[in-house]
């Protein structure tokens, strides 16, 4: 990342480090093509000219909306930074144009499963995996023999009322970006006039060259519209926040059951993300409207005001994407094939996390609730050891049902061209670089509106990370702690206990040698195979004692 000092005088324009892997192949200014061209080139290990492909393979898209407009200099405004600027598609899939990802990842976390690290740096068969399976098929048995088969719809408990409250949460929730639409319609008549009678008076004066000299008539310019740009920051941040506080108050007093809860926070983090983006996207191309400043040539399309349509945010809506953009690179055609495979693999994938929940986790968590009514360390020791394994399943079942299968269905349904949602996480050398890989949207979000205009405004790149992180903790503490009745701050301090563990492991990305990598994979690993089940666990304890308390004052 650029420093502070050298972001305002010597990259004038945000280059594709600063925002996007290198990987993402945006082409953001002529003036940097070549050293894009060439990073491509050692990432892939291709000397062929990078190409915009659909993700079925077609022919590329015209270059010439991938590229910003250089005819008035360098793009200077960071909110309306090109993300989805090709057309790209998940490494996962048969349709990527990239190189088969390794799996080598997948390998460590099996050793750590198995409890031998050391045998996962020396040496690598594909018979190491022998032992988990043969020790999870015991465990299975073990788990047959002693509960039966515990699946059961009803075992789901959502009642009717919290029912009711998701099917209206779901309606008014995207309310919110329709408000912000009527916020920037209410700015863009000023904008447009001024800009119409600006150029009225250039006409003028251009036809009359007396004008505007000594003794000549002089043409009066409306005032600019700046003068209200605070009124609708403070109407966005209200619309924006209100998104959250709502559904966060409902949840809270109103849903008992956790997933719906959690269904019904997640939907307006989302959303208020969205109105964010929309605003402050919508802002940068206001000022560059005023000031004649130059916009990234795909968006030439649909340039402002013309974006403020309600076709255009309705896409934006549905789109598998936090940030908006007037236009985004488009899939040819609809692909009914492929959206029947994605949403086969979605259904098969919510049943098996179903039943890994219902027949594993479930037992496994009420039997550790007698454990931590008597503070029994070595028995919520043992029963974090047994949940780590199913955590660690159904966490992989539900990446691949949401990233792969349903963003990729979403995707085809709205023809959404840059379909790279994450990278190889699995192999991350660092905990650093499994942030930035595993969750793409939420990534760029971060970077495109946060981190870099920080940067731009003098914080070095520490600074802004921790700032980045505090907000994650913050929306993460609300999609955990809300919907389990039980705001405790364990998801907000795991988050946030994130940023020295990048700090240690950060080393760990420039070693070179052949177990270098193998460490700070297996570290990464270690750290999420115990760090989540045992959030789950607290949360879990934390959310039966408030419910018991609930039921305690209700009987």
């Amino acid at each position: 990342m650029s420093t502070a000092a050298q972001s305002d005088t010597d990259n004038e324009d945000i280059s594709t480090v600063d925002l996007v892997d290198s990987r993402a192949d945006t082409h953001t200014s002529s003036n940097v093509m070549l050293q894009q061209q060439k990073s491509r080139r050692r990432l892939i290990g291709k000397d062929a000219e990078p190409r915009t492909q659909h993700p079925s393979g077609g022919k590329s898209e015209k270059e010439e909306l991938t590229k910003p407009d250089d005819s008035k200099g360098p793009i200077k405004l960071s909110h309306i930074y090109p993300i989805h600027a090709v057309s790209r598609g998940s490494i996962l899939s048969r349709e990527s144009t990239t190189p088969t990802p390794s799996f080598v990842g997948f390998r460590n976390l099996a050793m750590i499963v198995l409890g031998k690290l050391q045998y996962s740096l020396f040496f690598w068969c594909d018979r190491a995996n022998i032992p988990t399976a043969v020790s999870n098929l015991r465990l299975v048995i073990e788990n047959y023999s002693k509960y039966g088969v515990l699946i059961r719809f009803a075992r789901l408990g959502i009642s009717q009322k919290d029912i009711l409250y998701c099917i209206f949460l779901t309606a008014t929730i995207p309310l919110h970006l329709f408000i912000a639409i009527v916020i920037e319609r209410l700015v863009a008549i000023p904008t447009v006039n001024y800009v119409a009678s600006l150029s009225e008076s250039e006409d003028k004066k251009r036809s009359n060259p007396k004008m505007g000299r000594k003794g000549g008539s002089i043409s009066i310019l409306r005032p600019k519209p700046k003068y209200m740009w605070r009124l609708i920051v403070l109407l966005h941040s209200i619309n924006a926040m209100a998104c959250l506080w709502v559904t966060t108050v409902v949840v809270y007093n109103s849903i008992y059951h956790p997933l719906i809860g959690t269904a019904c926070e997640f939907h307006a983090v989302i959303v208020c993300l969205k109105v964010a983006s929309f605003a402050l996207t919508n802002r940068d191309l206001r000022e560059s409207m005023l000031n004649s400043q130059p916009v990234p040539a795909i968006y030439n399309l649909a340039p402002y005001p013309k974006n403020l349509t309600l076709k255009n945010l309705s896409y934006f809506w549905w789109a598998p994407t936090l940030v908006y953009q007037p236009v985004y690179p488009r899939s040819p055609s609809f692909r009914p094939l492929f959206f029947v495979k994605r949403i086969l693999e979605m259904v098969g994938l919510s049943f098996l996390i179903w039943f890994l929940s219902a027949q594993y986790a479930v037992p496994t968590l009420e039997n550790s609730l007698v454990h931590f009514h008597s503070l029994q360390f070595m028995g919520i020791m043992e029963r974090l050891m047994k949940l780590a394994s199913i955590s660690m399943a159904i966490w992989l079942a539900g990446f691949f049902c949401i990233f792969q299968s349903g963003l990729n269905a979403l995707a085809e349904v709205m023809r959404f061209g840059d379909r790279a949602f994450y990278d190889d996480w699995w192999n991350s050398k660092s905990v650093g670089e499994y942030w930035r890989l595993w969750n793409k949207p939420v990534t760029n979000y971060f970077r495109r509106h946060i981190y870099v205009p920080l940067v731009r405004r003098g914080w070095n790149s520490a600074t802004a990370s921790v700032m980045v992180f505090f907000v994650s903790a913050v929306l993460h503490e609300l999609v955990v702690g809300v919907p389990t009745h039980n705001v405790i701050g364990v998801a907000f301090s795991s988050m946030i206990l994130q940023i020295p563990l990048i700090q240690v492991t950060a080393p760990l990305e420039k070693m070179h040698g052949p177990t270098s990598g193998i460490i700070g994979n297996c570290i990464f690993w270690f750290s999420f195979f115990i760090g989540q089940p045992l959030g789950v666990l607290l949360y879990y304890f934390a959310w039966n004692v408030s419910m018991s308390k609930v039921k305690m004052v209700e009987s």
